[in-house]
């Protein structure tokens, strides 16, 4: 029996008690590389526990432990040890671009990206694109600013995760759980499109995430608030001169073709829709708006913040977005 085996076996039997930390009967626990696999690992069996953890990586592409141990609500030291056990042993990666974080000195919490092993739990169900494609690589070799984008959507959507649970009454629907019409359920990337925007000018739109709030009315019937997700570091200009070059103020004109050509009805089955953006800054957030204001209508779908929404005590189901209308303010079940 391994040291890891024979740890979690005597404390099940109450003969260890919670101040051992990292030592069993006088000896020492070898210390894992942190961003190396290491060649000899305590053994592992794949828990419920584990293939949540696994299940809830794929999802979200990338998350701190942080973020693990605050969907799961267990033990963060054991959480922890299991995450560093399903890295070594090839289920999870660790992306080496977050070694930059390392180097400035402090405590971070290590992020965890899909590996290979875990990709083979989902080679049947269709939901990863396994084949000839090596997700220890992919994941690993993540770049620092592709995944700083990606942390910040996971902050966003972990968010509305809790505050989901712990409304209680409403429930988060994640990209494969959105009903879609067959015609756009098959397609390789149904919430990727093209729309017209006059000109002659065709813009691609790709939201960060997709995702609906399900919740009940007061007259007691289902309804769904479907969102485009943008999550916005600042790095993009806000409105260029040419419009054929990449600006946030070109995405806002893509959504709103979508919803003035009722595309979003034809392809989602949405009636509806609001993209949310969050961004960097207050002061982010008043050019985004002021950027808005310019269009010629749909400034209603659109709601912003800055990133101090998620770091609020407050619930972000009943926090104040400002829309693109200049001064208005909405909450995400308006």
């Amino acid at each position: 029996m391994s040291l890891f085996e024979l740890s979690r076996t005597a404390k099940a039997a109450g003969f260890l008690t919670h101040s051992i930390s990292g030592k069993l009967q006088g000896m020492e626990l070898p210390r894992l590389p942190r961003f190396k696999r290491a060649s000899t690992v305590a053994p592992i069996q794949l828990t419920a526990r584990d293939q949540e953890i696994i299940e809830l990586i794929h999802r979200y592409r990338f998350l701190r432990s942080s973020h693990v141990v605050a969907l799961i609500g267990t033990s963060a030291q054991h959480l922890q040890r299991r995450l560093q056990l399903l890295y070594h042993h090839g289920y999870l990666t660790r992306p080496r671009a977050q070694l930059d974080y390392y180097h400035k000195g402090g405590s971070r919490p290590i992020i965890y990206g899909l590996g290979n092993k875990g990709a083979t739990l989902f080679r049947n169900t269709g939901s990863v694109a396994y084949h000839n494609l090596d997700w220890n690589e992919k994941n690993s070799s993540t770049g620092r600013i592709f995944l700083e984008h990606a942390l910040l959507v996971s902050d966003i959507m972990v968010q509305l995760e809790l505050a989901c649970r712990k409304h209680g009454q409403i429930r988060l629907l994640a990209e494969g759980q959105i009903p879609l019409p067959e015609s756009t359920r098959l397609q390789r990337q149904p919430f990727r499109w093209k729309v017209k925007a006059g000109g002659g000018l065709s813009l691609s739109v790709i939201p960060d995430r997709v995702f609906a709030l399900e919740f009940l009315t007061k007259a007691g019937k289902k309804e769904q608030a479907f969102f485009f997700l943008e999550a916005d570091r600042g790095t993009m200009p806000v409105i260029r001169k040419n419009f054929s070059q990449t600006s946030f103020y070109r995405k806002l004109r893509a959504y709103e073709a979508t919803w003035s050509q009722s595309l979003h009805r034809r392809r989602f089955g949405f009636n509806r829709f609001r993209v949310l953006t969050v961004t960097t800054s207050a002061a982010r957030v008043k050019s985004l708006v002021d950027a808005c204001s310019q269009l010629k209508r749909g400034h209603g779908l659109f709601l912003f913040a800055d990133r101090t929404i998620l770091e609020k005590p407050g619930d972000i189901l009943s926090s104040l977005w400002l829309t693109g209308k200049k001064g208005e303010t909405a909450t995400l079940l308006n």
